[in-house]
């Protein structure tokens, strides 16, 4: 089995390497980056179950359940814990 603590926190830092803080200190990026980065792309073999996964501990948050890339590249996925 996969170690989603592990992979959660390799999110978290790929977050934090390719996003921007905004006016409030979090730290978000748009999924379409976080998909068309070559590192996440070898990193994770399933980016949106890593993301759902981590939005269920409350680690991230983004708007809806799927994310499909094309359709939700300019959905913000924003960090919640520093």
């Amino acid at each position: 089995t996969m170690n989603v603590e592990h992979e959660i926190s390799l999110l978290v830092e790929e977050i934090r390497r390719l996003g921007t803080k905004n006016a409030d200190g979090h730290v978000s990026v748009k999924f379409g980056v976080l998909f068309a980065d070559e590192k996440c792309a070898n990193l994770f073999e399933a980016l949106v179950g890593t993301l759902k996964a981590a939005k269920r501990r409350k680690i991230i948050t983004y708007q809806g359940e799927l994310l499909l890339q094309g359709v939700h590249d300019n959905v913000d996925i924003m960090l919640l814990q520093d």
